[in-house]
């Protein structure tokens, strides 16, 4: 009978172990997931969609950024922002970027 509570025992602590490392994995990796856009928008987009700089459209307008959207598309708008334009580099100034993180960036400035 002890031999099958040290064994339970180990195996519950091995089984804590994992958990505890998947928590913490999934923690570290859960930044990008979890993004602080207000801040990405700051350090990557304001420069120009604050000001309108170079025709961007600006944060805020929503007539400019609904008729974006409805003319192209949440897919087509990210991957242009992904490719770049002639007035826009590539990413956008936001190299860590993913998809997701450029759909709520778009949804961001439209507000």
């Amino acid at each position: 009978m002890r031999s099958i509570t040290v064994r339970l025992a180990k195996t519950s602590h091995t089984l804590g172990g994992i958990m505890a490392t998947l928590i913490l994995s999934t923690a570290i990796m859960s930044p990008a997931v979890a993004a602080d856009i207000p801040a990405i928008y700051n350090d990557s987009c304001a420069a120009c969609h604050d000001s309108g700089a170079l025709n961007a459209p600006k944060k805020g307008d929503k007539a400019a950024w609904s008729a974006l959207k409805q003319k192209k598309g949440m897919p087509a708008l990210v991957n242009a922002v992904k490719s770049g334009m002639i007035q826009m580099p590539a990413g956008g100034l936001c190299e860590q970027c993913q998809d997701d993180d450029y759909r709520q960036l778009i949804d961001y400035m439209s507000k």
